[in-house]
């Protein structure tokens, strides 16, 4: 149902409807996080652990809400720094239990896929989806590994 808002400057009134907007996040300042991984079915050197920096963009779809946004974007920044600073693995990895027995299984992510870029989206998109008000109707994640190594820069 449409809204209507006076402009402070009293200049025209702006009509807030249930038309769908659209907020991007990392478009031109990513999000940065940083993993670790490996790639258990895979020929080279991937299937050894290792860790990337990553820049990550999404795109949030829905209707405006009462705060006058489709969804916090911090809401959505907490949610992908999750995985900041985690070990992304495969279900049936032995480093599962490795970082178990070690103490560190708070350090580990278990997909039920390889942890690739790709993959990563896909899961992201799905976990935003969850976790984001009734009002958002569609969410794209585009993550994408830096050259950077080691930690990853200020943000």
């Amino acid at each position: 149902m449409p809204q209507s808002v006076a402009k402070e400057d009293g200049l025209r009134d702006v009509t807030l409807s249930d038309e769908s907007r659209v907020l991007s996040i990392g478009r031109d300042r990513p999000i940065r996080i940083s993993t670790g991984h490996r790639i258990l079915h895979h020929e080279g050197k991937c299937s050894r652990p290792h860790g990337h920096n990553y820049k990550i963009a999404v795109t949030v779809t829905g209707t405006l809400r009462e705060e006058g946004w489709v969804v916090d974007k911090g809401t959505v920044t907490d949610i992908v720094e999750e995985w900041d600073h985690r070990f992304l693995l495969e279900r049936g990895d032995p480093l599962i239990d490795a970082f178990e027995q070690s103490g560190d299984s708070d350090a580990t992510v278990v997909l039920d896929h390889p942890p690739t870029a790709e993959v990563m989206g896909i899961i992201l998109e799905n976990r935003l989806r969850d976790r984001l008000p009734a009002s958002v109707n569609e969410v794209d994640v585009e993550v994408r590994e830096t050259s950077e190594l080691g930690t990853h820069p200020s943000r």
